[in-house]
Parts: C-alpha cells; structure tokens; sequence
C-alpha cells in the first residue's frame, strides 16, 4: 500500500551543541496540534542517538533544527546512518539557520526539505503531511 497507517509519527531533535530549543519545540506543538505524534529528543543529540530514536519508535520522519552553523555535518551523518541501517525511507527535512548556499548541497545529499526562519508553522505541518502521505511527491 505505501501509505502510512495512523497518525503521522515525527522525531524532532536538536543534534549538536546548540543549546537553543524555542524553535524546536514551537514546531513540535505544532505538529502534535495537527494529529501528529511527535518524540521530542531534547537537546545535545548525537546523530546516532536521533536515528536511534527515530527507528525504535518507527518514525516517518525526523525534523532537525540547527542554529550552530553545523547542519552540514550532523545533517549528513543522520542521513548516512539511515542507509546503513536501511532505514533511508524516513523522511530528513530541517530548518533553522542554514545559509541559501548550503541549501542544495544538503538537498543533494538527500535532505528532504530546509525551512529557513520566516518559515510558518503551517506550511511545515502541509509540508510533512503531504511528503509522508503522498512519497510519491518526494523531490
């Protein structure tokens, strides 16, 4: 069938050393407002940690939010650790404080969406939903 059964269930993290969560968590209520289940993992994760996470609690997707000016790395060691653990069908897409120019590199590397500050909650929650529901409108 392909398409997820019950609700939507969303892995928020905060990879790395950045210690500010406010965007985070306003993503995550606003996913949990909208029917989905989200596993908040707090701050300070490691990308093992997160894939970790996001497999044990069978997650379609993991929202990373990076202010530290590192997503080039973590975003690419979550993304790497999926496919060795054959779980490359969850969805990676992120925001935060990401230069236009790192944009399509990390959607090269397999990023499914970046959303930059400015972003609304609305059209993230349309976003996951749709990329979850509908695989096949994947980019």
């Amino acid at each position: 069938m392909g398409v997820a059964a019950g609700p939507i269930r969303v892995v928020v993290a905060k990879p790395g050393l950045d210690g500010h969560d406010r965007g985070a968590k306003v993503i995550a209520r606003a996913l949990r407002d909208a029917g989905m289940e989200v596993i908040y993992t707090g701050l300070h994760q490691t990308p093992e940690q997160i894939v970790d996470t996001a497999i044990q609690e069978d997650a379609d997707a993991i929202g990373l939010s990076i202010l530290s000016g590192a997503h080039n790395t973590l975003f690419a060691a979550v993304i790497d650790l999926l496919r060795e653990r054959d779980a490359a069908d969850i969805l990676v897409f992120g925001g935060g404080i990401i230069p236009e120019a790192d944009i399509a590199p990390l959607k090269e590397k397999g990023v499914a969406a970046i959303f930059t500050p400015g972003a609304t909650t609305a059209s993230i929650v349309d976003w996951v939903r749709a990329a979850v529901r509908e695989p096949a409108q994947r980019t």
